[in-house]
Formats: C-alpha cells, sequence, structure tokens
C-alpha cells in the first residue's frame, strides 16, 4: 500500500524491468509438461539458472534423459515426474498444480491444444469460473511503456462475457507486473459506437462495466481506434477526451485474429521484444514455442512467477 503522500513506484517499461521485478521473489515452482527435446530443456534450465523457476520435469523419464544427454543438459538436480505419454504428462501436471505442489506449468515438446485440453478438463484440469485467455506482452521500440496484448492465441471469437473475462485477466496481469492502475483499450475499427460494427458495441459495454464495478484494477475505455489507443498525436487531431486514450497500457483485440496480427506486426515490424503467458487458471501457463528465443523463454517466466504470487494473494475464482 503507498502512504499519503508517498509517490507510486515507477511501472516497468521494458522486459529487463520485469526480470529485475521478478529477482526480487523467490522462484516459482514449475511442471515443465513433456520437456522432451533440447529447446524446452534448455529453457527450463536457463530459467532455473536465472532464479525464476525451480522445475519440475514431468514426463517419459527415459526420453527427457536422452535429450539431456544429446544437447549436453544437465538435470541432475531436478525432480521427474513420470509419465509415459505426453497427454499423461499434461494430466499429471495439472495434478500437480491443483494439489499446490507447483505454482506454475510450462509447456514443453507437445502440442498447446493437448495440454490445454488438460488444463480445461472440467473433472481433472485448473478451470476457474473465469475464461483463460492468452497475454502477450510487448517492449516495443519507441513506446514508452510495457504494452500488453490480449486475446492473440486462444479464445477464437470471444462474446462480451469471454471478453470480460479477457479484460480482467490482462488487468490482473498487468497489475502483477508492476502497473498500479493498468489503462485498457478496447479496440476496433473506430472510436464511435456504430450499431452495424459489434465490436464497438462490445467495447463501449465493457468501459461502463468497468465504471460500473463489475471488471476492477484498471481504467478501460472504447471503442478505441488502433492510433487512438496508442498515439498523443491522434488522440488530440481527434479531440477525444479519455484517461486511456493516446496512453494504453493494454490492448483488447475484438476476436484472435485481429490480435494475433497486432501482435505479429508489432514482432516482425516493430522489432517488439515479448514474452507470453496463459492466466485465469489456477496457476498461471507458460505457453512457449520452438521458436521462441531464449530472452522470450526467460521474460516469460519472470511474468509467470510475478503473476503466480499475484494470484496467491488473490486469486481467481
Amino acid at each position: 500500500m503507498i502512504a499519503s503522500g508517498q509517490s507510486l513506484p515507477e511501472p516497468p517499461r521494458c522486459i529487463a524491468d520485469i526480470m529485475a521485478l521478478a529477482g526480487n521473489h523467490p522462484p516459482v515452482r514449475t511442471a515443465v509438461v513433456h520437456p522432451c527435446d533440447a529447446a524446452s530443456l534448455g529453457g527450463a534450465i536457463a530459467a532455473a539458472k536465472h532464479g525464476l523457476i525451480e522445475p519440475v520435469l514431468v514426463g517419459p523419464e527415459a526420453r527427457i534423459r536422452a535429450a539431456a544427454d544429446a544437447a549436453a543438459l544437465d538435470i541432475a538436480r531436478f525432480q521427474i515426474v513420470p509419465g509415459e505419454h505426453s497427454h499423461v504428462a499434461a494430466a499429471e501436471a495439472c495434478r500437480l498444480a491443483r494439489t499446490g505442489d507447483v505454482g506454475a506449468v510450462m509447456k514443453g515438446s507437445l502440442h498447446t491444444d493437448e495440454l490445454l485440453g488438460a488444463v480445461v478438463n472440467r473433472d481433472s484440469g485448473l478451470r476457474t469460473d473465469r475464461r483463460m485467455s492468452h497475454i502477450f506482452i510487448f517492449e516495443v521500440p519507441d513506446y514508452p511503456r510495457l504494452l500488453l496484448v490480449s486475446d492473440a492465441a486462444i479464445i477464437i471469437a470471444p462474446d462480451l462475457a469471454a471478453k470480460k473475462d479477457i479484460v480482467q485477466n490482462a488487468i490482473d496481469c498487468a497489475i502483477a507486473l508492476g502497473i498500479s492502475q493498468p489503462r485498457v483499450a478496447v479496440l476496433a475499427a473506430v472510436e464511435t459506437v456504430h450499431p452495424a460494427m459489434s465490436a464497438t458495441i462490445d467495447a463501449a459495454s465493457l468501459a461502463k462495466m468497468a465504471h460500473r464495478g463489475q471488471i476492477v484494477g484498471g481504467l478501460v475505455d472504447g471503442p478505441l481506434a488502433f492510433d487512438n489507443a496508442i498515439s498523443p498525436a491522434a488522440v488530440a487531431a481527434k479531440h477525444i477526451v479519455s484517461e486511456v486514450a493516446g496512453n494504453a497500457d493494454v490492448l483488447i483485440a475484438p476476436d484472435i485474429e485481429a490480435g494475433n496480427m497486432i501482435a505479429k506486426q508489432l514482432t516482425y515490424f516493430s522489432g517488439a521484444l515479448s514474452a507470453g503467458i496463459v492466466i485465469g487458471a489456477r496457476v498461471p501457463i507458460i505457453l512457449t514455442s520452438r521458436a521462441d528465443d531464449e530472452l522470450t523463454r526467460l521474460a516469460s517466466c519472470a511474468a509467470a512467477l510475478l503473476v503466480a504470487g499475484h494470484q496467491r494473494l488473490k486469486p481467481p475464482r
């Protein structure tokens, strides 16, 4: 809690800030699911060396050890929890999370849908009352703060109820990363409500839901076009009055196609650095890709550590 008259802490501006903030916390014990190749094993080991996670390797022991030997990786100090096949490993990782033995789950060398299938299982998964959503965390050149984008990976065509959860998940993630009152821009093609454009109606509804306390912890405004969300010059030119416009910390896409395009354009056109996690489950889920470099893997683990700590204080229902 900030004392009266005391200034708020400086919000994180870059991936390095997340790493530094995570360094102030003990590593989160993390189930690494089916880490049977050099990339997934190496990413987990690197994160452990940086003090971000304490890996628990879940999967077929012989294959995990063979992959480690082939890549000359030392896994002697890490616990291995046997799981004969990838789907068994995914279910076992969920069990470990449900019982509190781990505080995060990290994808190894299995398909994303196989891992998430175990996570969303109604009987044995990690569901809460909230929909799960993916959050990209970007360090964009020339943008003065971190920029979160959601959802670009999980919910294909979210309705208003799903968008409410996407927004709340993003706010919770931003707060865990040190952004005390995240500014959330709900995107559409235009900044006015148009009856024929459902994205604008959803955006306006989400803004009102935040105003009425149905979404908490952040400032939410919409509809806002992309330029109005991130450019003070565009806001001034269009005479938009908003606490969010031009200074967004979070961009909420109208659907998965728009979110995915935004994320990939930031990466490939703008050279943005990124991390990414899934929240809304009992524990944060680190969805790594074989194409991810080491910094992306480390930053994703750092974000998961911070979100896990936040969820221990305020778990999703």
